[in-house]
Parts: structure tokens; sequence; C-alpha cells
């Protein structure tokens, strides 16, 4: 049976939800989906789309890190957005976090997603072999 341990950490929002921000199990970090909610207010990052994608990896990067990884460490992440017109700005925002490191990836567009937020991004990172 694998080992299975729940991540959590005051730099990411807290769950909204029956759910942990991640959960480490045999050396891969599955990291929920992070919204573009400040942590220490818990209010939603104003401005458009690239500042909450901004946000998004800001807490992203926050959970990967309390998991022992980081943005270099993600193997695969699933992108939701509101409207796929946002495609291009999140895009140029998303390039500037992964840098050369491309992981695998998966864009959508969502009908709704949690607090009317328009990204969300989760993540599937591999920190020992």
């Amino acid at each position: 049976m694998p080992h299975i341990d729940p991540v959590a950490t005051d730099l990411a929002p807290a769950a909204i939800g029956p759910y942990s921000q991640a959960i480490v199990s045999d050396g891969w970090i599955y990291v929920s989906g992070q919204i573009p909610l400040d942590p220490s207010t818990g209010e939603m990052e104003p401005g458009g789309i690239a500042a909450q994608t901004h946000r998004v990896f800001r807490n992203l990067e926050a959970v990967l890190v309390e998991a022992g990884g980081g943005l270099d460490t993600v193997v695969k992440t699933t992108v939701f957005l509101s409207d796929m017109a946002n495609f291009s700005a999140m895009n140029e925002v998303y390039a500037e976090y992964f840098g050369d490191h491309r992981p695998a990836r998966a864009c959508v567009e969502a009908a709704a997603l949690p607090r009317a937020v328009d990204v969300e991004i989760e993540a599937i990172a591999r920190v020992s072999d």
C-alpha cells in the first residue's frame, strides 16, 4: 500500500472543501487546483488574467515547496480557464514561471470555476525516483 502524506502550507490558500492542498505519495506530488486567492487575506487577486495567473503560480509554488518539490519538478499541469480568450495572456505568464522546463499540459475552458475565478491550475510533480 502506498504511503500518502497530505501537504498544507499557510503560504497558499487553505482548501475550501474536503481535500488537501496536495498529497505526496511514493515520490509524487499531486497538487490540487490553485486559484488566485491571496492566502494572507483570502481575497481575490485584483487585476486581469495576467495578475491572477501570477497569483496562482505563487500559490502553486508554495505548495510544491512545502511538499519538497518546486516548479522544476512538475511533470504535468492542467489549466482551467473561464474563457479561452484568456489563453494567450495566461500562456505568457505560464512561460515566465516554467522557462525552458516544459511539463506536459492540458488547457481547457470550464463553464464555471470555484469562486468565479478566471484561472485554476493543478499540477503533478516528481520528487524522487
